[in-house]
């Protein structure tokens, strides 16, 4: 009877026992991305107006050394990337147009960018005089409203996408040549493989398409049931492009080399620890995606392992100024790893740097790290231990408590 007693009471102290240790794993485990904090501190430059421009969206130069932001009603406006700061390094551009311009792209050499806008307003920007013209060849594209532009790796062509669905090859020599295959949804993004003659294109509701090198379009099976906003080819060593859709989700796009028309899309991933949704994409210092989301943040994403790091978080924005906020990010670019600048819809200019660690605070960090690691195989290693017989039996033959309790029996 003492001894059935003894055992229930050992059968509800183990239960409690596994009930604690399960608990605290599941603690130890929580995702860390969860409570991710801002990774740098942001601080108000002098905004490029003191009214609503209307910045659509922005392109830093191959060199490095200036930033080409448009918007609306034919505003454009040249920037030094390293002192977007100063409005006296600033060069105002009179394109003569008053229509909304919606995307820019440098030529590959940097001598001159491509600017695309409402109603057919194809512009081409010269570095050497400052001057903005009309492009050769617009008349095939008029009254078409046009929303991105890039210039593909070699720089012979760029291609236009537009509202409509359609897409254009261009060159000064040819103009504009629509390309077959094309269909209705509105071209959200277009991004050309760095080292490849080859793009990739995202839709709002036909899913996302390969440009091979001969500006054949290849529409990629499985990726028509999402929204894509935008694409990046951020890393010149993979063959691999990134889609970036509502939702938070991802999909690699694998590039054949070869072959185009037998490029594919991977899986879809995500991101479902992060706030608000993907608007747009910008190029990231080091070879990955500065993604911008709203509300107002930015996660770097990196292309060789596909995982995504918050950057800005839009809670600690909030707390940091309630009016920015509530602003979109039009463009943003990096100087250098976490150091560089942000231009909102509305004109603001906000310059971001590395956060200063606390160190004191870190070290906590390291220190949870190291326990963690060490204690999780302990824990599963105790768990495995208290309920096998034969592993107990076993540690009692190795220690002799076999022995000794076979004396005291004898005894």
């Amino acid at each position: 009877m003492r001894r059935g007693f003894v055992q229930l009471l050992c059968g509800h102290i183990m239960r409690g026992k596994l009930i604690f240790v399960f608990g605290c794993l599941a603690i130890l485990l929580i995702p860390s991305s969860i409570a991710s904090k801002s990774v740098v501190d942001l601080e108000i430059e002098e905004s490029l107006s003191d009214s609503d421009i209307g910045i659509r969206a922005g392109a830093l130069s191959p060199d490095g050394e200036s930033v080409l932001v448009v918007g609306l009603d034919g505003y454009a406006r040249e920037l030094s990337a390293f002192d977007a700061d100063d409005r006296s390094k600033d060069v105002e551009l009179n394109t003569a147009r008053t229509v909304s311009l919606n995307d820019v792209s440098w030529h590959p050499r940097g001598q001159a960018a491509l600017i695309a806008g409402d109603m057919g307003v194809a512009l081409r920007y010269e570095t050497s005089n400052h001057a903005v013209t009309l492009v050769n060849g617009t008349g095939e594209i008029i009254g078409r409203d046009l929303s991105t532009v890039e210039w593909r790796s070699a720089g012979d062509y760029a291609y236009f996408g537009a509202e409509d669905g359609g897409v254009w090859k261009f060159a000064e020599g040819i103009g504009f040549v629509a390309l077959d295959d094309s269909r209705n949804s509105s071209i959200t993004g277009i991004a050309c493989h760095r080292n490849l003659d080859v793009c990739v294109m995202s839709t709002l509701d036909d899913g996302i398409a390969v440009i091979g090198s001969t500006h054949n379009i290849t529409w990629l099976s499985g990726t028509s049931s999402d929204t894509w906003i935008d694409v990046d080819c951020a890393e010149p060593v993979l063959n691999e492009c990134v889609a970036f859709g509502s939702g938070l989700i991802t999909r690699i796009i694998s590039i054949n080399s070869l072959d185009a028309t037998k490029s594919s899309a991977g899986k879809s991933d995500e991101y479902i620890t992060l706030e608000g949704d993907f608007t747009k994409v910008s190029r990231g210092y080091d070879s990955t995606s500065l993604v911008i989301l709203a509300p107002f943040s930015t996660v770097r994403h990196h292309p060789v392992d596909n995982q995504a790091y918050v950057q800005i978080n839009p809670d600690d924005v909030s707390e940091w100024d309630a009016i920015i906020s509530g602003r979109s990010i039009s463009f943003v670019w990096e100087n250098s790893f976490n150091s560089g600048f942000i231009i909102t819809s509305f004109g603001n200019v906000i310059s971001f740097s590395p956060l200063t660690e606390d160190v004191a605070e870190s070290l906590i960090v390291v220190i949870i790290g190291y326990v963690v690691v060490i204690s999780v195989p302990g824990v599963i290693l105790g768990l495995i231990f208290m309920n096998s017989k034969t592993l107990q039996k076993k540690y009692a033959q190795l220690r002799g408590f076999d022995r000794d309790s076979k004396k005291q029996k004898k005894s």
